[in-house]
């Protein structure tokens, strides 16, 4: 999950809202028993802590409480489930502003020397120009939430690329020195489990259709077919897949608490929870923020949990590792 702000010149906005019901997940399997327990994690996250971006840093990467605004420990522990965050602050400089400082730069010393600056002269200015407008660039913030499951033996990153999960990772790798998970392996590639699925209409146990779906040509450079409000059981889909289209994403539910879009890369976004099921720590007091995302994160992953080995099992199973 991420937050982002856009903040003005020289200010700084931090993040407050924290909601622990996951809209992304990324998913990576442990190669070997994650053994740290919470107190040894927290004082090997210490190490990393989130700090501001100083005048002259483009970006600042570290662990802040997943407990929000208030709170110093940065594991919490539920069930034996772990909830990490980490934030970033970045420096938003456009390029547009940057390329027209350096151009007026370059044409006034050209005047007053008479002659054309050399590529590396004007790199050097391109970077006096970044450092000058550091301190008065826009910052945005995001923070994002990983969560481990060691007695199931896999990490979930609830963001929205692998790019940004990665990031995320190396970050807990150089915390704690290292971090032995690979991408979750399937026996079938999910893109063919998925287009079978469309083309039988016959979905394991407890999945059912929504109305959303990618299709790719098996073809390079083929076409792309993206539907909405569609009924994906359509002759009209069917034609498609025919005509060598693959089912690349797909919009399910899985027993009608979660309802998500499922990638050919594993990837599930746009995750959403029933109401019946959010509506079951309503009795949690909203005066205390860290109570109610503890509720929450113990309902969340005891749900996710029973989901995402139906998910792998629907799929086909895992790969096994030799």
């Amino acid at each position: 999950m991420t937050v982002t702000s856009l903040v003005d010149f020289g200010h700084f906005s931090p993040i407050t809202e924290v909601c622990m019901w996951f809209k992304n997940l990324q998913l990576y399997r442990f190669t070997r028993p994650f053994e740290h327990s919470a107190d040894a994690l927290e004082k090997m996250l210490e190490t990393v802590l989130f700090t501001p971006c100083g005048s002259q840093d483009m970006s600042k990467f570290g662990w802040v409480s997943p407990l929000g605004k208030g709170t110093q420990a940065l594991v919490h522990e539920a069930a034996g489930q772990l909830l990490l965050c980490a934030r970033k602050e970045e420096k938003m400089l456009p390029s547009t502003v940057v390329k027209d400082a350096l151009q007026d730069k370059v044409e006034a010393l050209e005047a007053e020397q008479g002659r054309a600056l050399k590529k590396k002269e004007k790199e050097g200015l391109k970077d006096e120009i970044l450092m000058n407008l550091l301190p008065r660039a826009f910052t945005r913030h995001s923070q994002t939430f990983l969560w481990l499951n060691p007695a199931d033996g896999y990490i979930a990153v609830d963001a929205g690329s692998a790019k940004k999960a990665d990031d995320l990772l190396a970050l807990l790798r150089k915390s704690i020195g290292s971090l032995p998970v690979v991408p979750v392996a399937l026996k079938n590639p999910p893109e063919i489990t998925m287009t079978e699925w469309l083309n039988e209409g016959n979905l394991p146990a407890a999945f059912t259709l929504e109305d959303e779906a990618e299709l790719r040509s098996a073809m390079e450079h083929g076409g792309i077919i993206r539907c909405k409000q569609q009924d994906l059981m359509s002759d009209e889909i069917k034609n498609h897949l025919a005509n060598d289209k693959l089912v690349t994403k797909l919009a399910l539910n899985w027993g009608e608490t979660l309802s998500f879009v499922l990638g050919d890369d594993l990837s599930i976004k746009r995750l959403k929870f029933s109401e019946e099921l959010r509506e079951q720590n309503d009795d949690v007091t909203s005066e205390d923020p860290a109570a109610r995302l503890d509720a929450d994160f113990a309902l969340v992953t005891a749900e996710l949990s029973q989901f995402i080995p139906a998910l792998f099992a629907a799929l086909g199973g895992e790969e096994q590792s030799i």
